[in-house]
């Protein structure tokens, strides 16, 4: 069989293709484009570098334990019994001191730098290096937990400092500059665009990052991202990666809702926010169809905690919540931030749509920390299963990404916990039967035994992987 070779004809088009470009220059002429003069960066480097600082820790792992004597083979056991020899007992290992490095920036004169709360979170010890090369020891004033911002405190004055920005006129497309301390390297200087805004990668129940593609690596959290005014207009965070590494996938904290929550702690050293007390989930397109919504927004009441603000307020299962105060619910986040920074014990009004037309109610929310205390003090395992159980809060929703569950807050000795059970773990359904309260475990075991089963089937959610675990019938 022949090869097929190309005509002449073919090949010079080919070669004019590839090696002929002048051809198409005319074409392009026709239409100049803009000259584009590229920014340089060089003057605002300058300008914000020395306000950025490396946030070094130090902080002592738990020991780890040493085998016990039970630990001991057979033969060496009775050889220390017969002989009257003392059993080797178990020795605590020394403590591990683990090693951390991060970023920051002044924002105060006086030496007020911000971080994120995970860069010094379980630190004993957190040094501050400046620009300068100066060390120095640094005093926690608050932390943040569900936004991941830190507050630290250096002595002295005079400190070189970064103004606040304004993120919510960041557009998308803006030009945006992180400035850190990546892989302990140490003022590292990173340029991109504003990628995308609002963003909310699972992290907390108040994500609204900024996406950006500044490259952002491991140490760069905690570090500022400026505007070309050298503004900060954010503080970065996270990075998504398969790596470990930038692939242009960076997010931070708005400068909006990092300054709120910067100067509460350096006010109080924690930040309160409010709760209603009320489990929900988003309105889909046939949800909204079957209710007479004219759109897909809000947030639906699935459940309403008993004592609770909403209870009080008299919403019901079947409600959906379309505005609280000023803000309009959209989706579910909307409404878990507006009650967050509502005041407490203060009426808000709140729009609500039942029985196919919009109502109004005033709702009081009270503090996060005291509900929450409250509500995982008073609730107990009502099946004999050695647990101890609560339905998931708000917050809590919204962190894992589903809307029903019982959360584990404490775990007995007994089959439960030799069938895996640990304290943090979520309850999502027993023998197929979804678990939204402590009663429906009880119903479950009870249906068990009724249909002669001598065992549990669970599927739980352990550090955010779901798995089916079974644990035996509790004795009746």
């Amino acid at each position: 069989m022949k090869c097929r070779t190309p005509s002449r004809t073919a090949f010079l088009l080919a070669t004019a293709l590839t090696f002929s470009p002048m051809a198409a220059l005319p074409v392009l002429a026709q239409t100049e484009a803009p000259a584009i003069t590229l920014p340089s960066f060089a003057p605002l480097v300058k300008a914000a570098k020395p306000a950025v600082v490396t946030v070094m820790v130090k902080g002592s792992a738990a020991p780890a334990q040493a085998p016990g004597p039970e630990a001991l083979p057979g033969p060496m056991r009775e050889f220390f019994e017969r002989f009257g020899g003392q059993i080797p007992m178990p020795q605590q290992r020394q403590r591990r001191v683990e090693q951390g490095i991060g970023s920051g920036f002044i924002v105060d004169a006086d030496g007020i730098i911000v971080t994120n709360n995970h860069v010094v979170e379980g630190a004993s010890e957190i040094i501050v290096r400046l620009d300068d090369g100066r060390e120095l020891e640094a005093t926690l004033l608050g932390r943040d937990d569900k936004v991941d911002i830190a507050v630290l405190q250096v002595e002295g004055s005079e400190f070189p400092v970064l103004e606040w920005g304004v993120s919510d006129t960041a557009e998308i497309g803006d030009w945006a500059m992180a400035i850190g301390n990546p892989f302990g390297l140490g003022g590292t200087v990173t340029t991109g665009i504003v990628s995308a805004r609002g963003r909310d990668i699972g992290s907390g129940p108040y994500d609204d990052y900024i996406q950006v593609d500044a490259a952002i690596n491991k140490g760069n959290s905690g570090g500022p991202l400026l505007d070309l005014n050298g503004k900060v207009i954010g503080v970065n965070t996270a990075i998504f990666s398969p790596t470990g590494g930038s692939v242009g996938l960076g997010f931070a904290i708005p400068s909006e809702q990092a300054q709120e929550i910067v100067a509460e702690l350096i006010e109080d050293g924690s930040v309160e926010r409010g709760w209603i007390g009320v489990r929900i989930q988003p309105v889909t397109d046939e949800i909204a169809d079957s209710l007479g919504l004219a759109a897909a927004d809000g947030a639906l009441v699935v459940e309403v905690t008993e004592g609770s603000p909403a209870e009080e307020a008299g919403l019901k299962p079947g409600d959906v919540i379309t505005t609280f105060g000023s803000s309009d619910v959209d989706e579910l986040r909307d409404l878990t931030r507006a009650v967050a920074k509502a005041e407490i014990g203060y009426a808000v009004e709140m729009s609500v749509w039942r029985s196919g037309a919009a109502e109004t109610v005033e709702i009081a929310p009270a503090l996060l920390e005291t509900a929450s205390l409250a509500a995982s003090s008073s609730v107990v395992d009502p099946a004999g299963m050695g647990l101890k159980l609560r339905p998931l809060a708000l917050e809590e929703q919204e962190a894992l990404g589903i809307q029903e569950g019982l959360i584990i807050t404490g775990v007995e000795s007994g089959s439960a916990a030799e069938a895996g059970l640990s304290e943090g773990d979520v309850l999502l359904s027993v023998n197929q039967r979804a678990v939204t309260k402590p009663g429906d475990l009880a119903e479950a075991v009870e249906a068990a035994r009724a249909a002669n089963r001598n065992a549990l089937l669970l599927q739980v959610l352990q550090n955010g992987t779901p798995r089916f675990l079974t644990v035996p019938l509790p004795v009746s």
